[in-house]
């Protein structure tokens, strides 16, 4: 029950998740819309705390017919990936990076793992993620899992509000690449995000 308690006040208070509804206009959209080359994948992104093992927030990046990142109840933004209901659209590389690193910081690592799909799962995950609509507090975990569920080869997912199970059941899925990434950052980086 503490443990449970532990990983919805990190998910709480690192993501300060909450159901704000956020629509950017067409042209911000159409303006920083990002086609990345590579294949169509899906990456799911899980920040954990460093000390407890606990999951704080999770995230899915999505390279469809453009590369977005579905961040529920997240607190990151930059007015270079405008942002429609926690679907934060042009995710370039930079902007990959600077969401990476937003998360990572002394108190929390973390883990990508990212797994190629057919481009109509990606063009699915992203249109799931369109829809979905703003999430509300501590259901980061919760909302990626339901859209997964959703996904054909992804019925292994659990429906859960823990970060750390997702991150489990992803990585039994075959052909998964994962990298973790550690940081000294100061626990409050949220004087980097003006700057971005």
């Amino acid at each position: 029950m503490r443990r449970a308690f532990l990983v919805i006040a990190a998910c709480v208070s690192l993501a300060a998740c909450g159901a704000e509804p956020t629509w950017a206009p067409d042209e911000d959209i159409a303006d920083k819309r990002y086609v990345h080359g590579g294949p169509a994948s899906l990456t799911l992104i899980t920040v954990i705390n460093n000390r407890s093992g606990a999951g704080g927030h999770t995230g899915l990046l999505i390279n469809a017919d453009e590369r977005v990142v579905w961040d529920p109840a997240g607190t990151w933004w930059s007015p270079n990936a405008p942002e429609r209901n926690d679907l934060h659209y042009g995710m370039t590389n930079r902007m990959v990076d600077v969401y990476v690193d937003y998360h990572t910081r002394e108190t929390y690592h973390t883990v990508t793992q990212e797994i190629q799909v057919s481009r109509e799962v990606a063009l699915m995950a992203k249109q799931l993620a369109a829809n979905y609509g703003a999430v509300p507090k501590a259901s980061c975990s919760q909302s990626t899992s339901n859209i997964l569920r959703q996904l054909p080869g992804f019925q292994s997912i659990p429906s859960t509000l823990f970060p750390t199970k997702i991150q489990s059941a992803f990585a039994k899925l075959p052909g998964v690449k994962t990298q973790k990434y550690y940081d000294d950052d100061p626990d409050d980086n949220s004087g980097l995000l003006p700057q971005l």
